[in-house]
């Protein structure tokens, strides 16, 4: 028997032994996959050393090309194929420390190791990092799902795998407010909530969905979530951040949402709707998208060096949003960890670099918008050189009037003699002293426009050419403004582009005083049709048209090209040090540049949005799911690169990406209607001990989303449920209660003034931004400063929310509107005004255990109150004795809590 036992456990160990080997042999033949399991060993021990910032040795793991080639030593790190041969793998198991990779961490794993050597061994090929590959059509899982729609067969079929089942669908009331909030950012109006719940409709949900993608609101609530992305703000930042009327970009957000306009070109309107064919005043105020970045007007700076600051974050905030990649330390070195090249930033921002903007004062170029005072003239205008002039002259006059553009900034210019720019801002020369203005394109104008301003009579301005005993263009004589005043000076004709030197005089005035300011130039011809009668009247309505002062917003306008500048690349990212010239062009390791786009910003966005971009689609799909459900499906919004977190559900990004670009020709609507009618979304978000415990991030979707609104919500649900909301739609941005003395404005005498007209009530999207200063409660809960551009809000839950929602004046007055509705529908008795109260602000019966803790905080409110009277008077904001006070008080007290409670402030 002993014998027998012995026998067949040494059979079975020869079994298994063997099983071993060949276990052990397949994994030794298993392909190693690059981008999931050898680019995360590189990223984690290797590149910091050997990557975009470093290349010791002369060995980087960045580039194929680099990895493979010759290193210090004249000979490759890696030899394809020939583990026992690459330096790369003999040093990682290298016994000496002084020669051991990584020397300043630990050593790899023994599996790591391995994955490497497998790696080399099989040829060392190189991946495509996922979010680097064209998205294509994705086969949809073949199970069979209850209710859903395809997005649950994904998703279901991952959490069969992990040995989990979905949870059953929230009721009603919880889906209703939920679906609200993320369509609208807004909780439903009472009607909308009894028709939903007494209607026994099978579509009733999808009715309601339909009905909220049509609503006003929705363009409010998905604009709140793009102006992070778009850094928007009503001030300019940084020392003076004085204010900026932007305004209007906003409106035309909650248009574009609202009309559903196609993402592609939602995108192209904004990054280059100017360069667009015959472009139409929404398509210029789109372009604001790039012109929301900050203006330095503090005395002293250098205009070119914030405008070049401006144009960096225009780079990394186009590609932050619409590639979701981390370009910006790419101005310094190649990326460390993406195939991002040191050039490829500069070559990017080349695209960028020839506008019109330059950080000035008056932020210029504007579209003026002639509608806020009278377009009888410019019409007239118009009328004439349609009717005189060539296409060419009409278009010309069309921009001019439009935009002012192009001119010359008075920053130009150079030389001083007995003057300079004053404020680095303004031109000021005293009597006897000049300036040069450099390298003007003449061409033969007969017409030097100026903007100046001053007080002083007896100033004459000289042109001379080319030197300051050139030959006289021009001396005219100055005239007091009243204000800047623009005015057109005859100018002698000249061809060719040539140095005009500004020769300033006025005896008269105190030596040490500068003859005038001057804000801008301009080169321009006659208008056409001189001679005929009624030229002098039209020109004279021209300058009056110049010279008003209509709305206008900030816009992007490109440089004609003998304004062109040339792009350098920054030595070390440094603006003062330019190295080589480059062009614009986008990076190799991305789809190609389209063969018949133009080589400017209208050929990038049209880069971004061809359907052989990888990220563009992923990336707004990902932003989408991520306001649904809390976390995207790659948590990182903010990096789709290799640091970034994997999807976790590729197939289903993937999918939905396909098909928002070619079923739904990216239009966001359908593409947010699919997610919501999914039963993932309509899961309850109740969660066992152990599913939070496996999932507590809810990344496999075993349960429906729950999590803090956001601030905008916030507010938005406190005034909603209170009745105060005022539901206007666009116009400036608007001042509700912020305590005194939180501005400590500069220089510039702003200050906040409080609306009490009904303004005060509107929705949290038209709340004035200023960066240095946001306003408080926003800031509680998460809101960003918009000094640049925020992908991602992190949600936090500090004591500072509690102190908002509990005391600031607006969440009060909110609780006192509320409390009244409670007095006015409980009557006389309080439980009954309590569980109206609770009803209207969560769509739910008020359980009875809450209603006894919400009655003993409104029966101890009561007594205190009828103890002091004058204490009531002072919550409900009364002076005189009203009936019931002490009551109207107390249910002030619970009107509060309730409206603090999580389920309250809560999306679940």
């Amino acid at each position: 028997m002993s014998h027998y036992s012995t026998k067949r456990i040494t059979v079975f160990l020869s079994i298994a032994g063997s099983a071993g080997i060949i276990l052990a042999a397949c994994h030794s033949q298993k392909k190693v996959d690059f981008s999931t399991e050898v680019k995360p060993i590189l990223n984690k021990h290797c590149i910091s050393c050997h990557g975009g910032v470093k290349q010791s040795g002369g060995f980087s793991v960045l580039f194929r090309e680099e990895a493979m080639g010759n290193t210090h030593s004249g000979k490759p790190a890696i030899i394809p194929g020939h583990p026992e041969k690459s330096e790369f793998i003999r040093r990682l198991t290298c016994k000496d420390p002084k020669e051991r990779m990584p020397q300043k961490g630990e050593p790899l794993t023994s599996a790591e190791v391995d994955v490497l050597t497998r790696w080399v061994k099989q040829g060392a090929e190189w991946g495509e990092h996922w979010a680097y590959i064209p998205p294509k059509q994705v086969p949809i899982p073949d199970i069979k799902i209850d209710a859903g729609n395809n997005i649950d067969k994904f998703i279901q079929e991952k959490l069969k795998k992990e040995g989990l089942s979905h949870a059953p669908e929230a009721d009603k009331m919880t889906l209703l407010r939920r679906v609200s909030f993320d369509l609208t950012g807004l909780p439903p109006s009472p009607e909308m909530a009894r028709q939903f719940t007494e209607s026994k409709d099978p579509q009733a949900y999808e009715k309601i969905v339909d009905s909220l993608l049509q609503s006003p609101h929705y363009g409010e609530r998905w604009t709140s979530m793009w102006l992070d992305l778009a850094r928007y703000s009503d001030t300019k930042g940084y020392e003076r951040d004085e204010g900026r009327r932007i305004w209007r970009y906003r409106d035309w957000l909650i248009d574009a949402f609202n009309s559903d306009m196609p993402y592609d070109s939602f995108t192209i309107n904004q990054l280059a709707g100017d360069l667009l064919p015959h472009p139409t005043n929404a398509q210029f105020i789109a372009t604001a998208f790039n012109r929301n970045t900050m203006t330095n007007d503090e005395g002293g700076t250098q205009d070119e060096e914030f405008r070049t600051a401006a144009v960096m974050d225009r780079v990394a905030t186009t590609m932050d949003v619409f590639q979701g990649v981390t370009i910006a330390c790419v101005q310094c070195h190649s990326h460390p960890y993406d195939p991002f090249r040191f050039e490829d930033y500069y070559k990017l921002l080349a695209f960028v670099n020839n506008t019109r903007d330059e950080d000035t004062h008056m932020e210029h170029p504007k579209l003026r918008l002639y509608d806020s005072v009278s377009t009888s003239q410019v019409k007239e205008i118009s009328s004439w050189v349609a009717q005189y002039g060539d296409t060419g002259q009409q278009q010309d006059m069309k921009e001019f009037l439009q935009v002012l553009e192009p001119k010359v900034h008075a920053h130009n210019c150079d030389e001083y003699i007995n003057g300079a720019l004053l404020d680095t801002k303004y031109l000021g020369i005293r009597s006897g002293g000049s300036c040069r203005l450099p390298q003007q394109k003449l061409d033969g104008k007969t017409q030097m426009f100026m903007n100046y301003w001053t007080g002083s009579p007896g100033g004459t301005l000289e042109v001379r050419l080319d030197s300051l005993k050139g030959r006289t263009l021009l001396t005219h004589q100055l005239a007091t403004t009243n204000g800047r005043l623009a005015i057109s000076m005859p100018f002698k004709p000249v061809s060719g582009t040539h140095d005009l030197y500004l020769v300033f005089r006025n005896p008269a005035l105190n030596p040490a005083d500068a003859v005038c300011g001057v804000e801008w130039f301009a080169f321009r011809n006659d208008l056409p049709g001189k001679g005929k009668p009624g030229y002098d009247k039209v020109n004279t309505e021209m300058m009056t048209v110049i010279n008003q002062n209509p709305d206008d917003i900030p816009v992007m306008i490109e440089n004609p090209p003998f304004m062109q500048r040339a792009t350098h690349v920054f030595e070390r990212g440094n603006w003062l040090v330019k190295g080589k010239v480059v062009t614009p062009d986008v990076p190799a390791s991305l789809n190609p540049f389209p063969a018949n786009a133009p080589r400017n910003r209208l050929g990038l966005a049209e880069w971004m949005t061809a359907t052989q971009n990888p990220l563009t689609a992923r990336v707004m799909v990902n932003r989408c799911w991520e306001q649904l459900f809390g976390t995207g499906i790659v948590e990182t919004l903010e990096d789709f690169g290799t640091q970034g977190f994997t999807p976790s559900h590729p197939e289903l990004l993937d999918y939905l990406a396909y098909k928002f670009m070619h079923d739904y020709k990216w239009h966001i609507k359908p593409l947010l209607r699919e997610i919501v009618l999914s039963a993932a979304y309509k899961q309850t978000s109740n969660a066992s001990p152990e599913l939070t415990e496996k999932d507590p991030a809810n990344r496999l979707l075993a349960r429906g989303p729950r999590f803090r609104l956001t601030a905008e919500e916030v507010r938005d649900q406190a005034l909603t449920v209170s009745g105060l909301l005022n539901r206007k739609l666009y116009g400036p941005p608007i001042m509700p209660y912020q305590p005194d003395n939180i501005w400590q404005t500069v220089y510039n005498g702003a200050s906040w003034v409080t609306a009490t007209d009904g303004n005060q009530y509107r929705r949290a999207v038209y709340v004035y931004q200023k960066r240095t200063s946001p306003y408080p409660s926003m800031i509680s809960f998460d809101g960003s400063s918009r000094e640049v551009c925020l992908q991602r809000r992190i949600r936090t839950n500090t004591p500072l929310q509690a102190l908002v929602t509990l005391n600031d004046p607006v969440y009060m007055e909110t609780a006192l509107a509320l409390a009244k509705h409670m007095l006015e529908n409980g009557g006389n008795n309080a439980a009954a005004g309590i569980r109206w109260g609770y009803q209207k602000a969560l769509y739910q019966p008020l359980a009875d255990n809450k209603l006894a803790v919400l009655q003993k905080l409104y029966n101890q409110a009561l007594q205190e109150y009828r103890k002091n009277p004058d204490a009531a008077k002072k919550l409900i904001k009364t002076t005189d004795n009203i009936p019931q006070q002490a009551e109207l008080a107390a249910l002030t007290v619970v009107a509060n809590a309730i409206m603090n409670l999580d389920e309250f402030l809560t999306k679940s």
